[in-house]
């Protein structure tokens, strides 16, 4: 990677139009469900041909249901002066997601309950949600918590819970071959900037990036509610999985943290060797556990796909997460741009990594006869003259490009562009991929 993408002296144009994409979609207020979510997809749909799906509330989604929709307009605490002491309006985290809507009066003892604070962050305003169960609340600043007299409050929760809809976003890229790579990232989370206005922006750059040149593969690009989301994509797309390769859930993409890849279920999948080759010297792969964001639904034992998941920090892995402090000044251009640039590379790795048979294995074919080695002799192999002997060496069908370049050092684009060579004059085959049969 270039080291400019880790200094913020360094900051590219890539940078700033990510950054600036953020900051776009950082104001919403979503949910899993309800015109938040819409209103983002909306702006996505600006820079990507998205298709909009719908599922209707009370719609089965294997042991879930898809939800009431949730809309808000306002909410607020009212002191007797009529001052808003919690203000929907100044920061959308100040309202416990998924409120039902709600307009009483209470002495400071009854809405205690129904307020929720951060002690050990007094200036943060902490983000909760109520999804399944009926509820309202609040959430404030444990310093302006600490401010509040006893006496009555007026509460106003002017929110909607009705039959309506889940949305989602699909971008399907068609390649020469039917097999895909997904991508997958939530668009549940209101105003938290990395979790996940940043996977968001990275997610769409990289979808236009793929678009911009004929693919290997199909590229599937999914822009869903966390959980609920990726179930009803699930459901919807059971009978097409088996056409997924590889796969990577994104978020958490632009805080200064180091990236970290966690692996899929198997943990012995293509794309677990592919990032991990990708991040070295640049971050660190973690093993599959069954917390976390949409691999848990993708990673299932009933589908078991080959799917991982990037970001930076983790999920609960830095102090500001889902709290107020995940704002703009949380996430970095550099940092972004990286991110996009880490994806990339994946995605050149994906796009080149073959198996090759070597069709003269008896002995090293004469490679100077067919232009492939210098004139003069009597010196070390230049780094493409070894990396055409590993090639012809490890080329057994068993191995892909990936392996040789891992095992010998080179750089893949070394290993790869060897490999091309030695297909043009005939001493290398490819071979078909290996099939992985899925769960019934």
């Amino acid at each position: 990677m270039d080291a400019k993408a880790s200094s913020p002296e360094g900051v590219t144009s890539a940078g700033r139009s990510l950054y600036e994409f953020a900051a776009r979609l950082y104001p919403i207020c979503r949910s899993i469900t309800g015109r938040g979510v819409r209103e983002t997809l909306a702006l996505i749909r600006a820079r990507v041909p998205l298709v909009v799906h719908e599922v209707p509330s009370g719609t089965r989604v294997f042991d879930w249901e898809i939800p009431p929709e949730w809309n808000v307009e306002d909410a607020a605490v009212i002191d007797a002066g009529g001052r808003r002491v919690v203000d929907f309006q100044a920061h959308n985290l100040h309202l416990v997601g998924y409120s039902e809507p709600v307009q009483t009066s209470l002495s400071l003892e009854e809405l205690s309950a129904r307020l929720h604070v951060l002690p050990e962050h007094p200036d943060w305003i902490p983000y909760r949600t109520s999804y399944y169960h009926r509820s309202w609340g609040f959430c404030m600043r444990a310093r302006d918590r600490a401010a509040l007299r006893a006496g009555r409050y007026r509460i106003e929760v002017k929110s909607s819970l009705a039959p309506g809809s889940l949305t989602y976003g699909e971008l399907v890229i068609a390649g020469r071959t039917r097999d895909e790579v997904l991508f997958f990232t939530h668009v549940c989370h209101p105003s938290l900037a990395n979790d996940n206005t940043s996977g968001m922006a990275v997610m769409t750059a990289l979808a236009e990036w793929i678009a911009s040149e004929p693919r290997r593969f199909t590229y599937r690009f999914v822009f869903a509610p966390g959980t609920i989301g990726s179930l009803a994509w699930l459901k919807r797309n059971e009978t097409r999985l088996a056409r997924v390769r590889h796969g990577l859930v994104l978020a958490l993409l632009g805080d200064p943290g180091s990236l970290t890849y966690k692996r899929s279920r198997r943990e012995v999948t293509e794309i677990d060797a592919i990032v991990p080759y990708v991040l070295a010297g640049l971050g660190a792969a973690i093993p599959f556990s069954p917390y976390g964001y949409d691999e848990r639904q993708l990673c299932s034992p009933g589908f078991d796909l080959p799917v991982g998941r990037l970001t930076r920090s983790v999920n609960g892995g830095y102090a500001q997460y889902h709290t107020s402090a995940d704002d703009l000044t949380l996430i970095r251009p550099d940092c972004l741009a990286q991110s996009l640039e880490v994806c990339q590379h994946v995605v050149e790795v994906i796009e080149g990594n073959r198996r090759y048979l070597n069709l003269k294995p008896k002995g090293e074919p004469r490679l100077g006869a067919r232009g492939l080695y210098g004139p003069l002799g009597g010196q070390g192999p230049a780094e493409r003259e070894q990396a055409l002997l590993w090639i012809l060496n490890q080329s057994d069908g068993a191995h892909s490009l990936l392996d040789i370049a891992r095992k010998s050092g080179l750089a893949f684009s070394v290993i790869r562009e060897a490999a091309s060579a030695l297909e043009t004059v005939g001493l290398l085959r490819e071979t078909r991929r290996v099939r992985v049969s899925r769960p019934q």
